[in-house]
């Protein structure tokens, strides 16, 4: 770890984080109490502070209901940003909560209540306090599930959720510079015990982050993968959006044209790169389908059986698509040498005749 990861962050590093956002009308900041977010609150408020006219800030804890800590730590928040000058709400996840993936189950509902107060503080971006460590951390968890090119690309600084800009200022900041900020200011900061628990999946990698980075594989290094993966990501999304366009325009008009619906000249899908074929398989599932978004695996599987399918004959003898499977609620199909894709019928329930 070099010094500069120990250093506090000054004012003039701050206003160059939060640089694109001067001309946003509102933002969020999620704001849970733990030394990243509470550093975020922090520097965003002194950035703002130092702006002739700046967003409109509203702070924003949600209790997942998981920890008795959690309404005391909402509280502290509400009490910092109150110093702050900043108005503050907390929201609650309310209802059951699974018994099996419950963080993934959290940060579902985490964003869709930022998203939620996002609209009604009408504010245009949602800020988190996601750091350099969360980055690395998130690399490791997708490479062992397997993820390909898109997910191992890790977290974008930027990225949609249902017309909100979830925006991620700290993503190259250290967290232990975070906490440098927050000693040199004298800021508290709570301790969620959570970060520790090895029945969750994320404290177990970071307790190996030392053991990596004694090979090699500190942090610096897995971010830095990252980053040349979602390089080579925004390539190969280039890439297959180029090949959408010259399936298109090779048709020329001559297949039928169908209303919610895409089709593509099997020859001319087959010639393409395979990871390109993928990505706009997956793309058509996920536009067409109705139960989605479509594993990865799944249609890596689904590519493999209309590339057997289009080496085969053209058509069945009895003339019926040489494939048709469904995928995420879309119904796939190959067909006299075209394949469709298309919103799958409705399942018929139990009860259905």
């Amino acid at each position: 770890m070099s010094d500069d990861d120990n250093s506090p962050i000054s004012a003039r590093e701050a206003k160059r984080l939060f640089a694109d956002l001067k001309a946003a009308p509102a933002l969020v900041l999620a704001v849970s109490g733990g030394p990243d977010s509470v550093a975020l609150m922090w520097l965003a408020a002194r950035w703002q502070r130092s702006l002739a006219r700046g967003p409109h800030l509203t702070v924003v804890t949600v209790d997942h209901g998981l920890r008795r800590e959690a309404a005391r730590e909402a509280r502290e928040v509400k009490r910092l940003a109150a110093e702050l000058g900043l108005p503050h709400r907390t929201l609650r996840w309310r209802g059951a909560k699974p018994k099996t993936g419950l963080p993934a189950a959290a940060r579902e509902a985490r964003y869709r209540l930022l998203v939620q107060a996002a609209r009604a503080a009408g504010a245009s971006h949602v800020l988190t306090a996601h750091t350099r460590d969360d980055q690395a951390e998130t690399l490791l968890m997708r490479l062992l599930r397997g993820s390909g090119i898109a997910g191992l690309s890790a977290m974008a600084r930027l990225s949609e959720r249902d017309g909100i800009v979830i925006v991620r200022p700290l993503l190259d900041v250290a967290k232990s510079q975070l906490v440098a900020t927050l000693k040199r200011a004298k800021v508290g900061f709570a301790d969620d015990p959570t970060n520790r628990d090895t029945a969750f999946t994320r404290p177990r990698l970071r307790a190996l982050l030392p053991q990596l980075a004694a090979e090699g594989g500190d942090v610096r290094n897995l971010v830095r993968l990252a980053a040349r993966l979602a390089r080579a990501n925004a390539a190969v999304e280039v890439l297959a959006d180029g090949a959408e366009r010259f399936l298109h325009v090779r048709d020329r008009g001559d297949a039928p044209h169908v209303p919610d619906a895409r089709s593509f000249d099997a020859s001319a899908f087959a010639a393409l790169p395979e990871e390109v074929r993928l990505r706009l398989l997956l793309r058509a599932v996920n536009a067409f389908g109705h139960e989605g978004p479509a594993e990865l695996g799944k249609v890596e599987a689904l590519l493999a059986a209309l590339d057997q399918a289009i080496a085969g004959p053209r058509t069945a003898a009895n003339g019926r698509p040489v494939l048709k499977q469904t995928l995420a609620g879309a119904l796939i199909s190959l067909a006299r040498g075209r394949i469709h894709i298309a919103p799958a019928p409705a399942r018929r329930g139990k009860g259905g005749s």
